[in-house]
């Protein structure tokens, strides 16, 4: 598309040149196109070309600003001396008759034509400054776009190992107590195991995947917990297939059970999504020994996420009391 727009100026300049050429004569009730006309426009023509394409790329430096001056001289000279050998050279050699008198030597030539030729030397110069600027743009563009799908790659490498330390954790403690609760749960690891390894390669997946992971893990996690009817889970979903990047939600339930207190206790999960917005609200009780220390490398990880990939379409809230933590976040998912 940005190629399209350079080459529009162009045509839009030599369709303007032409026209002005045509108005000009109709003015000034001159007779029709004479050779010089054509002389003109030809050393233009290549001159503008030659400018654009060798001299401009050669001379341009911004930090060195008198050789881009040096080159506007260069793209002068090249003009006049197109001109020069049409109408001083091969016109008297070829047709009798030139433009200048007899005996004009080169540099009066020269100096004559700075007016004739700056205007050609001026715009093929800015178009390939224009052309220039979209090129910088966007390759800056293409450069920003992989800065961030590194970075999204590196915080959800960080996801994976943060979410089978913490259930190893917990299926370790099963199996330290011998229940018989540890090989269902190796079994609900090994079900979330699949989703995240998956999905996590793609930029965006269901929502109803997302929630399908945390029903998961809150499966895992009740084979552990004394009181499992006290997670208070309820979700509302209008478009359970829109989109939404994965890892987005995980993380808050994961640090709920983590950091919460579950001793004759439990959480309120609520997720809801009208008119693609969605609403995630979690809160639960926070564990004695963690007061002083509950967020961790998962709440970080999807604050810098959120920032990445929806820039001022989500608002998160965190609500740190004595003994409740409480996360609000409501993601604009609309395209």
């Amino acid at each position: 598309m940005k190629q399209k727009q350079v080459i529009l100026l162009h045509f839009f300049y030599w369709l303007l040149i032409i026209f002005n050429g045509v108005l000009a004569r109709v003015i000034y009730s001159m007779e029709g196109f004479q050779i010089f006309d054509i002389t003109i426009f030809i050393a233009n023509l290549l001159g503008f070309y030659v400018n654009y394409f060798f001299v401009v790329p050669r001379f341009f430096d911004p930090k060195r600003f008198y050789l881009m001056i040096i080159g506007f001289f260069v793209g002068v000279f090249i003009f006049v001396l197109f001109r020069y050998s049409m109408e001083e050279l091969l016109l008297p050699a070829f047709g009798g008759f030139r433009n200048y008198a007899e005996g004009t030597n080169f540099l009066y030539y020269f100096y004559d034509n700075i007016y004739y030729s700056s205007l050609s030397v001026f715009v093929s110069t800015n178009l390939w400054f224009f052309k220039y600027y979209l090129k910088v743009e966007e390759e800056r563009t293409v450069l920003i776009e992989e800065r961030k799908n590194a970075e999204l790659q590196a915080l959800k490498t960080q996801i994976n190992p943060h979410f089978i330390f913490n259930s190893l954790n917990n299926i370790y403690s099963l199996v330290y107590q011998n229940s018989d609760k540890a090989l269902p749960a190796i079994e609900k690891l090994s079900e979330l195991l699949r989703y995240t390894t998956k999905d996590l390669e793609n930029k965006e997946i269901g929502l109803d995947k997302e929630i399908g992971y945390i029903e998961s893990l809150i499966e895992l996690e009740k084979l552990r917990i004394r009181n499992p009817e006290l997670l208070n889970f309820e979700k509302k979903i209008e478009h359970p297939k829109l989109l939404i990047s994965p890892m987005i939600l995980v993380p808050f339930v994961e640090n709920t059970f983590k950091h919460g207190d579950f001793r004759g206790k439990g959480f309120t999960l609520k997720i809801t999504e009208v008119s693609e917005k969605l609403h995630f609200y979690l809160q639960n009780f926070k564990s004695i020994r963690e007061k002083d220390n509950v967020s961790g490398i998962g709440i970080e990880n999807v604050r810098k996420r959120l920032e990445i990939l929806y820039p001022k379409k989500y608002e998160l809230n965190i609500t740190e009391t004595e003994a409740e933590f409480i996360v609000d976040l409501k993601i604009d998912l609309s395209k």
